[in-house]
């Protein structure tokens, strides 16, 4: 308890020290919320890659799928190395950075208000990200109340959200989107640090690698299939691997560091960064739960407690191991927290509350900078407040929510954000109905998780509406397939001056040839 609580004081110390440290860059609204669009390539890789990966999936969906799954769990780690890390930073990351810069656009819904020239789009996506933001903030909070109880027995769980909350909404409202990236980069080299050795220690107390993999064949929650290349369900972990990797395509939080990054050499810089950093992470974090079956962990996955997997794992390792855990999952949970507070108070103020105020009183820079601090305080508190009461009431509303928020997320904007970079004939009407798609089906998805429609007599619907995973997965594919569909049969709603939006991807350079000989030279 003594070395856990003396790396917890100097690790809180830190991130406060640094949001006081960069409270200089965050005197007008584009340094407080995009650092000036001059952080560099490690500052955006590791921001990003933090923002990834929260506790959610070191105790939650590394217990869970590494139980369901076994060693193939490992494939939704690499899944999100690859198509979650490498592939939108190569395809969005370029583009996003260039066109978000033209068109002046600092969030992604102001990102639709200014592509297809519409403030309704702007207000309905701002609106989108803060209804399902919220309850996905909420659910950072996640596993911080097992690992905190193995390291300080009989800890209320409501101390650990406070004390997270308070201390992330310290530096955000001090330093903001650079005391996020800063403290973004120190988290994440715990967080590497921390995965490398936690395996290590658990492989270590199981007699090494090829001991483990064979009580995995052999033991008695084990079984052959969870030593395999795919697994005991491969086609639900193909649909794990496409919700958790694809959906960071189209998430607020995520496409949000493209705005900030400083130059094209950063991005391809930041391309490999942010790749490795997530294979160690991710790939590190699903390949340990792979052994959660040689534990014994009662009756708790009976009663649908995945979260008790990882904690069990790690209750014999020595205190080190433990004490750096703790700080792992917290270093996880506050900087994806500080992303998803920043991310949603920027875009209430900016696209929603100053385009209202608009026509009657517009709002200076210090009052968008104030009611930026005010909303993040709130947001904060909300998510705090639902955390605490879902964990003592255990209320299926809100954790239904919870589990549909990422699907409703991307599932709206991820298919109008890429054919927006990529596609002049992308329409007003096909962004509407991505919009109208992507939440419509995970609200359908949380009355069904609700008993509230019964779709079992209809083998399609019951496919697709069996989990939030599954309909998170067809509402993000749905959109690849419904916008561009709707877009070739609404060209009536095509927003004016679509090329002179696209020119700034084909800047001419004239330069001056000193040392070839020119075509027309003469012999």
């Amino acid at each position: 308890m003594l070395i856990t609580t003396l790396l917890l004081i100097v690790f809180f110390a830190v991130m406060v020290a640094i949001g006081i440290y960069c409270r200089r860059h965050s005197t007008n609204v584009g340094g407080f919320v995009l650092g000036g669009r001059s952080i560099g390539p490690w500052l955006t890789a590791f921001a990003y890659g933090t923002s990834y990966f929260s506790a959610v999936i070191f105790v939650g969906y590394a217990g869970q799928f590494g139980w369901k799954f076994g060693l193939a769990s490992t494939w939704i780690g690499l899944g999100n190395a690859f198509i979650g890390s490498l592939l939108p930073w190569v395809i969005l990351g370029r583009r996003t950075r260039v066109m978000t810069q033209h068109l002046g656009s600092r969030t992604m819904p102001d990102f639709f208000g200014q592509r297809f020239d519409s403030p309704a789009l702007k207000i309905a996506a701002s609106c989108i990200t803060f209804i399902f933001l919220i309850p996905y903030t909420a659910s950072l909070y996640n596993g911080l109340s097992r690992l905190f109880e193995m390291a300080y027995p009989g800890l209320d769980y409501s101390v650990c959200v406070i004390v997270m909350a308070v201390l992330t909404g310290v530096y955000v409202i001090l330093g903001g989107y650079v005391a996020t990236a800063i403290n973004d980069f120190i988290q994440g080299i715990i967080m590497l640090f921390g995965i490398v050795a936690v395996i290590g220690a658990v492989l270590s107390s199981n007699g090494g690698l090829t001991a483990a993999v064979e009580q995995l064949a052999t033991g008695a929650n084990g079984g052959w299939e969870y030593a395999s290349f795919f697994g005991a369900d491969p086609l639900f972990l193909l649909f794990v691997v496409i919700l958790t990797s694809l959906g960071t395509w189209g998430l607020p939080q995520m496409v949000n560091k493209f705005y900030a990054i400083k130059d094209e050499d950063a991005i391809k810089k930041g391309t490999i960064i942010s790749t490795v950093f997530a294979i160690v992470v991710a790939g590190g974090c699903y390949f340990l739960g792979g052994f959660g079956r040689l534990y014994d962990v009662g009756d708790a996955v009976g009663k649908g407690d995945f979260d008790a997997i990882i904690p069990t794992m790690l209750s014999n390792l020595p205190e080190i191991i433990i004490a750096v855990v703790v700080v792992l999952v917290l270093s996880a949970s506050m900087s994806t927290l500080s992303s998803l507070v920043l991310t949603s108070s920027s875009t209430v103020t900016l696209d929603f509350i100053a385009p209202l105020r608009e026509k009657k009183k517009p709002i200076g820079e210090k009052g968008k900078m104030l009611l930026i601090r005010a909303f993040i305080v709130l947001f904060i508190v909300i998510s705090a407040i639902i955390a605490i009461y879902q964990y003592n009431e255990k209320n299926m509303m809100i954790a239904q929510m919870m589990g549909v928020s990422w699907g409703a997320l991307a599932g709206a904007f991820l298919a109008p954000f890429l054919y927006g970079l990529y596609w002049k004939k992308t329409t007003k009407a096909a962004v509407v109905s991505s919009y109208i798609f992507g939440v419509g089906l995970e609200i359908v998805q949380l009355l069904v998780s609700l008993k509230v429609i019964n779709v079992s007599g209809i083998p399609v619907l019951s496919f697709v509406f069996q989990n939030s995973l599954y309909s998170g997965v067809f509402a993000m594919l749905g959109g690849l397939i419904l916008v561009p569909v709707v877009s070739l049969l609404t060209q009536k709603t095509l927003p004016q001056n679509v090329d002179e939006k696209f020119a700034c991807y084909r800047r001419t350079a004239t330069v001056e040839v000193v040392d070839a000989l020119g075509d027309d030279e003469s012999n």
